[in-house]
C-alpha cells in the first residue's frame, strides 16, 4: 500500500542507535498503533513534559506553592511516630517511668530496669500494628483516596491515645503500642506519597525527604521534653508526654479537610475534571492550557503504564518489571533499619549504658536529634548537584566505616571512651540523615509505577517494619546489662550487616534524579542496568502523533 501522505517513517539511523527512537519505546509504539485516546494525549503530554524539564527550583517553588504548603502539612503527621517511638524507647532511661512499670535492677543498685523482653515488647508493639495498617492502607488509600484515609486515621488515633495515658501497668502499655501503630501504619506511607504525587519533577525529592525531617522534629520536641520533665518523680513526668500527642490533632484536621486530593489518584479513578481542579488548588500562575497539558500527561503516563502492566493488586507487584521496581524499593528502605540506625532511637538509652549520667545522656539525645534535622537540610543542597545514588551508596559506605569505628573505640572501657562513643553516635546521625535516612524516601517514591506507587510503598514499609521488628527484639538485648551487654560493641555487628547491603546498592540501586515517572517506566520496562540509569537517554515523544485514518492505514499496510 502506497505510503500515506504525512506518515513519519524513521531513518535507519533514528531506529538501530537511540534507546528514545528504537527499543526504548516499544510500549508507547504499541499505543500510538492501536489507541487513538493516547495518541490525542501525546501532544499536551509532551509539553507538559518537557516544561517539567525545563522547571527550575525556584520556578517550581512560584508555581506550586500550594502544593508545597500542603505536602508539608500532610508530612506533618510523621512528627507523631518520631515522637511517640522515642519516647517509648527514652522511658527506657526515665527512672520515674522505670519505676512504674519496671522491677528492681541486678546490676544498678536501687535502680530499676525494664525487662529486656518487655523492651522488645513495647518497641515492637507499635511495629506489629504499623504493619497491619500498612497492608490495609493499600486498600484504603485507593479506595477512598489519600485525603479521607488520613483523616480517618487522625480521628481514629485521638480515641487511642487514652489507652496510654491511663495505663495502669505495662500488660496495658503493650496493648496500646499496638493499636497506636495501626493509624502511623498510614502516616508512614500516605506521607510520602501524597508528597511525590502532588509536586513537579524538580520539587520531588525535596518534599518527599521533607517527612524524614518530620521524624527529627517528632524526636527532638520528645527528647526535649522528657529533658525538661527529669526531675519530677511523680506520675506526671511520663504522663505529660503521652498527653501532648493530642497537641498535633486539631491542627492537621481542620488543614486536610481543606486540602486537594491527589490528583494522579483521580487519574487513576478517571476523574479527570476533579484532577483538573485538584491541580487548580495545587499551583499558581498557571494558565487553563498548563493544567490541560498537566493532566494530559497524567494520563499518558497511566496509560503506558497499563500497556506495560495491567492491574494494581498487591500480586501485580511482583509479576513482570514490577518484581524489580518493589525489590529496589523495599530494600532500598530496609537498609535504613539494617546500618546501625536502631542506635539512634535507643539513643538516651545507649548513652546511659555507655557509661553516661542520665541527664548527660538526655543532652545528647537532642544534639543527636538535632543534627538529624540539619542533616536533612544539607541532604537538600547535596541533591542539588549530586544524584540519589551517588549519595546514598557513598553514605552507606561512611555508616559501616563510623559503626566498625564505635565498636573498636567501646573496646576501651573509659569514660573518655564513652564520650568518644556518644560523639561517634552523633557523627553517625548527621551521616545518617544526610544520605540514607533522607534519601530512602525520595527512592521509594520514584522507583514504583504510578498506579502501583502505593501498594509497593506499603510493602517497603511493612519490611523496613519487619526489620524494625528484629532490630527491637535484638537490640534491647545488645544494650541491657543484665543481659547481652554488648553496649558499643553493637557497632560490629550492625557494620558488618552494612556492608553486605552496601554490595547490593553499588550492583541494583538505579538513579531517578530528573526523570519523569513515564521515563522511569520505559527504562525499568527496557531492563536498563542500575549503573546505566543516568546516562540513558530516552525521548517518550519523539514519533510524530498519526490521525486516526493513519493508524488504519498502519494497519492495513
Amino acid at each position: 500500500m502506497a505510503e500515506a501522505e504525512g506518515t513519519h517513517r524513521p531513518s535507519a539511523d533514528e531506529d538501530a542507535i537511540t534507546l528514545d527512537a528504537g527499543a526504548a519505546n516499544s510500549a508507547v509504539r504499541r499505543l500510538n498503533e492501536t489507541n487513538t485516546k493516547f495518541v490525542a494525549l501525546s501532544g499536551e503530554a509532551k509539553l507538559a513534559t518537557d516544561e517539567e524539564h525545563a522547571m527550575t527550583i525556584r520556578e517550581a517553588l512560584r508555581r506550586y506553592p500550594k502544593a508545597v504548603a500542603w505536602s508539608v502539612l500532610f508530612s506533618t503527621a510523621i512528627a507523631m511516630e518520631g515522637f511517640d517511638l522515642v519516647l517509648i524507647s527514652a522511658f527506657f532511661a526515665y527512672p520515674s517511668f522505670t519505676k512504674k512499670y519496671g522491677v528492681p535492677s541486678h546490676s544498678k543498685k536501687g535502680g530499676y530496669q525494664i525487662p529486656a523482653p518487655w523492651q522488645a515488647g513495647l518497641s515492637n508493639g507499635a511495629r506489629v500494628g504499623e504493619i497491619l495498617g500498612l497492608l490495609l492502607n493499600g486498600y484504603l488509600a485507593e479506595r477512598f483516596g489519600m485525603k479521607r484515609t488520613m483523616i480517618g486515621t487522625l480521628i481514629l488515633l485521638s480515641g487511642l491515645l487514652f489507652i496510654p495515658f491511663f495505663a495502669p501497668n505495662i500488660e496495658t502499655l503493650q496493648v496500646a503500642e499496638i493499636l497506636l501503630g495501626f493509624p502511623w501504619g498510614v502516616f508512614q506511607t500516605l506521607t510520602t506519597a501524597y508528597a511525590s504525587e502532588v509536586c513537579p519533577v524538580v520539587l520531588r525529592g525535596y518534599l518527599t525527604t521533607y517527612v524524614n525531617m518530620m521524624w527529627g522534629v517528632g524526636q527532638i520536641i520528645c527528647t526535649g521534653v522528657l529533658r525538661s520533665l527529669l526531675a519530677r518523680t511523680d506520675q506526671w513526668s511520663y504522663r505529660i508526654p503521652f498527653a501532648l500527642q493530642w497537641m498535633w490533632i486539631p491542627g492537621l484536621l481542620i488543614g486536610l479537610a481543606l486540602a486537594p486530593e491527589s490528583p494522579w489518584w483521580l487519574v487513576r479513578r478517571g476523574r479527570y475534571a476533579d484532577a483538573r481542579k485538584a491541580l487548580t488548588s495545587l499551583t499558581s500562575s498557571r494558565s487553563a492550557d498548563e493544567l490541560d497539558q498537566t493532566v494530559s500527561m497524567m494520563r499518558h503516563t497511566d496509560e503506558v503504564e497499563k500497556e506495560i502492566s495491567s492491574g494494581t493488586s498487591y500480586i501485580n507487584c511482583f509479576q513482570g518489571v514490577n518484581l524489580r521496581r518493589t525489590e529496589i524499593t523495599c530494600i532500598a528502605w530496609v537498609i535504613q533499619a539494617s546500618c546501625g540506625a536502631s542506635l539512634i532511637g535507643y539513643s538516651a538509652y545507649f548513652f546511659e549504658q555507655a557509661g553516661l549520667p542520665t541527664t548527660v545522656s538526655f543532652d545528647f539525645s537532642i544534639g543527636n536529634y538535632g543534627i538529624a534535622i540539619v542533616g536533612v537540610f544539607i541532604s537538600w543542597f547535596a541533591m542539588t548537584y549530586l544524584g540519589r545514588r551517588t549519595i546514598y551508596v557513598g553514605g552507606l559506605a561512611l555508616c559501616c566505616t563510623i559503626m566498625f569505628t564505635v565498636g573498636f573505640v567501646s573496646l576501651a572501657h573509659t569514660t573518655a571512651a564513652s564520650y568518644a562513643t556518644g560523639t561517634l553516635l552523633l557523627c553517625f546521625t548527621l551521616t545518617y540523615d544526610v544520605t540514607i535516612g533522607t534519601l530512602a524516601y525520595s527512592l521509594v517514591t520514584e522507583i514504583p509505577s504510578s498506579r502501583l506507587r502505593t501498594k509497593t510503598i506499603v510493602l517497603a514499609r511493612a519490611l523496613y517494619n519487619c526489620q524494625g521488628i528484629i532490630n527491637g527484639v535484638i537490640t534491647p538485648y545488645m544494650l541491657n546489662p543484665d543481659f547481652w551487654n554488648w553496649k558499643g560493641k553493637a557497632g560490629f555487628f550492625w557494620g558488618g550487616l552494612g556492608l553486605v547491603y552496601l554490595v547490593w546498592a553499588f550492583f541494583r540501586l538505579p538513579e531517578p534524579k530528573g526523570c519523569t515517572y513515564e521515563e522511569i517506566d520505559i527504562l525499568f520496562e527496557q531492563g536498563i542496568s542500575a549503573r546505566k540509569f543516568k546516562s540513558t537517554k530516552v525521548d517518550l515523544f519523539q514519533m510524530e502523533p498519526r490521525t486516526e485514518l493513519q493508524t488504519v492505514m498502519a494497519k492495513e499496510e
